[in-house]
C-alpha cells in the first residue's frame, strides 16, 4: 500500500522485534501463562467459603504473636503514625483464599539511582485487580544526615523491599472487603490488649519494664511516654501499645532514641548550674542592730584560758 508523501514523512518507525528468544525465556513465558490459567480455573472450581474464611481469620488473630505483629506505631514530628502491617494484610489474604499478590522490580537504573517497581493484588474469583507503579530512589533518609546514596546492592534490595511492602499492603486491602478487614483489626486489637497467657497484670508490667530496660529505656521514660502515669497504674491498653512499639523497634521502623527521646537541657539550666558551682560560700549573716560586738580575741568559746 502506497502512502502519500506527507504521511510517509511523519511515519513512526516500528521498534525492532527481538530476533532471538532463548529457550529458558520461552519456557518461563509459557510456564507463567499456564500458571495464571490454572489458578483462575482452580479458583472457579473451588470458590471460597466465607464462613470458613471468617473462622480462620478469628483463629489466626486470636494468637498473641500474630496480633502484636499486625500493627506498627512510630513518631513523626509531634504526632504518632499507626496502622496495620504487611503481615496483617498477608494473613487476611491467606484466610480469604484465591488472592494472588506480589511486587516486581521492572527496571533498575544505577546511574540515576532509582528503581521502577510494581505492586499488585488480584482476586481470582471476582477478577478484581489492583496495581500501582512507583519509583524508589536509592536513598536512605535520616533526620541528622539527610539523604544518603545507597551503593551496596544489599542496601538497595532492602530499601526496595521496604517501599514495595507498603504499596503491596494497600493493594491487598483494595481487593479485600472492608468489613473483613475491620473484623480482623478488632480481634487483633483485643488480643494485644488482653496480653499473653493468664499472667496477672502486675507480672506483665514487670516483664515489660525488664524488656525495655534491655533496650536502654528507663522506667521514667516509659512512665513519661504513657502520659506521666505511674507504671503501677498501667492498664492492658498501655501494655498493648508498648508491645506494638517494641515490635516496631525490632522491625527497624523506628529507633529507641526516636520513640523515647532524651530530655533536652536548656541554656538557662546550664547557666544556672554553672552559677551554682562557681558562687562563693555563704557568709555568716550580719549581727542584728544593737547587739553586742565581741572582739575577735574575746569571742565566747574562742579558746581563751583563765
Amino acid at each position: 500500500m502506497n502512502y502519500p508523501v506527507a504521511e510517509q514523512q511523519f511515519a513512526v518507525p516500528a521498534a525492532p522485534a527481538p530476533t532471538f528468544i532463548g529457550q529458558g525465556t520461552a519456557v518461563e513465558q509459557s510456564r507463567a501463562v499456564a500458571e495464571v490459567q490454572a489458578a483462575v480455573i482452580v479458583a472457579r472450581q473451588f470458590p471460597r467459603n466465607e464462613a470458613q474464611a471468617i473462622a480462620k481469620m478469628r483463629t489466626g488473630f486470636s494468637q498473641h504473636s500474630l496480633a502484636v505483629r499486625s500493627f506498627f506505631r512510630f513518631r513523626r514530628g509531634s504526632s504518632n503514625v499507626s496502622g496495620e502491617t504487611i503481615q496483617f494484610a498477608k494473613e487476611l489474604a491467606r484466610c480469604w483464599t484465591n488472592v494472588h499478590y506480589g511486587v516486581h522490580e521492572l527496571r533498575r537504573d544505577d546511574a540515576a539511582g532509582e528503581s521502577e517497581m510494581q505492586a499488585w493484588a488480584w482476586d481470582l474469583e471476582t477478577n478484581e485487580r489492583a496495581s500501582t507503579t512507583f519509583i524508589v530512589p536509592h536513598t536512605r533518609w535520616t533526620k541528622t544526615d539527610g539523604g544518603t546514596r545507597l551503593e551496596d546492592p544489599r542496601d538497595v534490595y532492602e530499601n526496595n523491599s521496604n517501599n514495595g511492602a507498603r504499596r503491596l499492603r494497600e493493594m491487598i486491602f483494595s481487593v479485600l472487603p472492608d468489613w473483613f478487614r475491620e473484623q480482623a483489626k478488632e480481634i487483633a486489637t483485643n488480643t494485644v490488649e488482653r496480653g499473653q497467657g493468664d499472667k496477672p497484670i502486675a507480672q506483665r508490667i514487670a516483664d515489660c519494664i525488664a524488656h525495655f530496660e534491655g533496650l536502654g529505656v528507663t522506667v521514667e521514660q516509659l512512665e513519661e511516654h504513657r502520659s506521666g502515669r505511674e507504671s503501677g497504674k498501667w492498664t492492658n491498653l498501655d501494655l498493648g501499645q508498648l508491645s506494638i512499639i517494641s515490635e516496631s523497634i525490632r522491625r527497624g521502623e523506628v529507633t529507641v532514641d526516636e520513640e523515647f527521646p532524651q530530655k533536652r537541657v536548656t541554656a538557662g539550666e546550664i547557666f544556672q548550674q554553672h552559677a551554682d558551682q562557681t558562687s562563693p560560700p555563704d557568709t555568716p549573716p550580719a549581727p542584728a542592730e544593737g547587739a553586742r560586738q565581741w572582739p575577735a580575741a574575746r569571742q565566747p568559746g574562742a579558746g581563751a584560758t583563765s
